[in-house]
């Protein structure tokens, strides 16, 4: 009887797999995609390592930055998926979906681009790296932060527009995209706030206006209708804690600048490697938080079938886009001239970190949907930022462990 249990089980399971070729497409098509656009950032990032010598704590700044502009993006695009999966998403502002939406990124944006500044800063003199002023960190996370998550928003609420009218699965393309898009425009505009450091006193004063606006925003958000209201409450938390993780990995790339300035390709994998980690584990959050809203599957322990299929989803897209990043990074660094330690490191390194990501992809991943759902907290506004920042953080590590048992020396 065991056997004949367990056969059921394995067609039931082949027949949702089956289900899903459409997804497998699509959401393969959108991590290529997004992995393309990441390596924007990562060529960026390889590209302004005189800035980033010249402007000590950038690098803690730009993972937290960056990430952020993932996360309220990221969150953004799961709660349109829900809504359109709910049959409640509308292409109005006056249905309010789109309009509480955009007001959301902008308040967020202010109020984590300030805390972010302040906790680079913070982060810069706890672990005893040199640091440029925090007032210059304000005006570059907010700036550039703002400038970013304009582009992204628009991005965003398009993405969802054309998913609405063409069916697309929101929550299969959604968050890859979205998440590129933000490493894609992100770091160039950061980039670009560093030219208002350069002038002297007036970045003082936008600084102070920076701040400024960030109180207003979050005044304005607490003050807002109860739908947005119970939103920003819900997210606090979150903010609070996914841009410490993003933070921590920063200070990890400052401690090993010499290390990546000795190797400036490896530099151009590490945007795509952090974002395609993010983008999987969003995935995941956003499959299992529609299904989980919509009844599909309950809040159990172990895996129903439905979220099995998707956990395996997640497995065949990491592997095929890991692979992908090593191989495209190591041909993107030596096209552009940037030292690598080698192809079969750089590939294999790239790989290896790729496979100690994935279990804590699909752990965290399926069990955030599943304890935010049984606290009766609303998924979308806590799996994927949650899961956003623990990857950023795990990327890092992971990316300099598997270089490091590679031979490449990161260490001392």
């Amino acid at each position: 009887m065991p056997e004949v249990g367990l056969a059921r089980r394995a067609r039931s399971l082949w027949a949702y797999w089956r289900a899903e070729r459409r997804t497998r497409r699509q959401g393969l098509i959108a991590l290529v995609l997004s992995t393309l656009a990441s390596f924007v950032a990562g060529l960026t990032l390889g590209a302004i390592t005189g800035t980033l010598e010249e402007f000590p704590g950038l690098f803690i700044l730009i993972p937290a930055s960056v990430g952020m502009r993932g996360v309220i993006s990221g969150t953004t695009g799961a709660r349109l998926g829900t809504s359109i999966a709910a049959g409640v998403f509308e292409v109005s502002w006056r249905s309010g979906v789109l309009r509480q939406n955009a007001f959301l990124g902008l308040v967020l944006t202010l109020s984590s681009s300030l805390y972010v500044a302040a906790l680079a800063r913070l982060s810069a003199v706890a672990f005893g790296e040199p640091s440029i002023s925090l007032l210059d960190l304000v005006t570059i996370s907010v700036v550039g932060g703002t400038i970013g998550s304009a582009i992204v928003l628009v991005a965003t609420i398009g993405l969802a527009v054309v998913s609405f009218r063409r069916g697309y699965d929101l929550d299969a393309v959604g968050t890859p995209v979205i998440t590129a898009v933000g490493d894609m425009v992100t770091l160039p505009a950061l980039f670009l706030a560093t030219f208002l450091v350069r002038s002297g006193r007036p970045s003082d004063v936008i600084a102070l206006l920076c701040i400024a606006g960030a109180a207003v925003g979050i005044v304005a958000g607490v003050r807002a209708e109860p739908a947005i209201r119970r939103t920003v409450i819900e997210m606090t938390g979150v903010l609070l804690i996914v841009p410490i993780l993003d933070v921590l990995a920063g200070t990890l790339l400052e401690s090993q600048s010499a290390r990546f300035f000795l190797y400036p390709g490896l530099l151009i994998l590490v945007p795509p490697l952090m974002s395609q980690a993010g983008a999987l584990g969003g995935i995941l959050c956003s499959r299992l938080s529609s299904k989980l809203r919509l009844g599909v599957i309950t809040p159990r322990g172990r895996p129903e079938p439905p979220a099995v299929v998707d956990l395996s989803l997640v497995v065949t897209f990491g592997i095929a886009i890991f692979t992908f990043i090593g191989v495209l990074g190591f041909a993107l660094a030596d096209l552009v001239g940037k030292a690598t330690p080698g192809a079969a490191t750089t590939v294999w390194g790239t790989v290896l970190a790729g496979l100690m990501l994935l279990p804590i992809i699909l752990g965290l991943g399926y069990y955030l949907a599943v304890g935010t759902t049984r606290f009766g907290l609303d998924p979308d506004n806590h799996t994927v930022p949650l899961t956003t920042g623990v990857m950023d953080l795990a990327g890092v590590v992971a990316f300099v462990v598997s270089m490091s048992l590679l031979g490449v020396a990161f260490h001392g």
